[in-house]
């Protein structure tokens, strides 16, 4: 690992994004986040590293954009600039937003969002960052519990985080001879404002996902960035290709 390792995490500024931010500045990991509405959310994050004694700064992207992508990677390659590096290390696709509804209820428009943010948004931002990640670098995808663990109304979301974890193979297969590991980790329920907060402010759901948790509890946060900061220590190196499921043994 460098001596002063460089992270991009997109949906950065809030829920399980602005989790990994702390847990990477923990491990002296800087990183450039995004946002895509909530700019004073993002710079909290930032002077929450900042105070850690790493570097940290916000940018705005919409992940389902991509014709914004280039644009965003010419700001990127201006922090690293100021920075005084060439090229950044890890790559977390944690961006993403919530869609529910059965078969007979999604939308085209609904679907095609969910397309844009979870897997057109995350393949294509990763093809035009590919020349500013340093070889022997690692990237995460985000995919999710649903993706085993099935509820009705979940299938447009769940749908696309299955494709991620097929993604993430590719990528790992591809991005083999420059050394990036390619890795998915998949979170289980969540107390966060996702989807609305459901897990987090509706006592009757948290009370369901305790009760079909082994570890007897939903999941916070916390339970999820340091994972994803671990995973992208040099402690990781040889795990590749992998879907990580990080639910605290949800349905099992």
């Amino acid at each position: 690992m460098p001596a002063h390792p460089i992270a991009l995490v997109t949906g950065g500024s809030r829920g399980l994004g602005r989790a990994t931010v702390a847990a990477l500045a923990r491990r002296s990991v800087s990183s450039i986040l995004t946002f895509n509405r909530n700019r004073a959310a993002a710079e909290e994050v930032v002077a929450e590293v900042r105070q850690a004694g790493a570097r940290a700064v916000a940018l705005q992207l919409d992940t389902g954009d991509t014709g914004a992508f280039p644009g965003f990677a010419d700001k990127v390659r201006r922090v690293l600039g100021e920075w005084e590096a060439e090229r950044f290390d890890f790559l977390v696709n944690m961006a993403g937003t919530s869609h529910s509804g059965l078969i007979d209820e999604v939308r085209e428009e609904d679907f095609d969002a969910a397309y844009r943010v979870h897997l057109k948004g995350p393949f294509f931002l990763t093809q035009t960052l590919l020349p500013l990640i340093a070889d022997g670098g690692r990237i995460v995808n985000i995919s999710s519990g649903l993706t085993r663990i099935i509820y009705p109304g979940r299938i447009a979301y769940g749908s696309m985080k299955g494709a991620v974890e097929v993604m993430t193979r590719y990528m790992a297969k591809e991005l083999g001879p420059r050394r990036i590991t390619v890795n998915t980790v998949a979170p289980g329920a969540i107390q966060t404002d996702f989807s609305g907060g459901v897990v987090r402010d509706d006592p009757e759901v948290a009370r369901h996902i305790a009760e079909v948790t082994a570890l007897g509890r939903p999941g916070l946060p916390d339970d999820i960035g340091p994972m994803i900061a671990s995973l992208l220590s040099e402690d990781n190196r040889w795990v590749n290709a992998q879907r990580i499921e990080v639910s605290g043994g949800q349905a099992i």
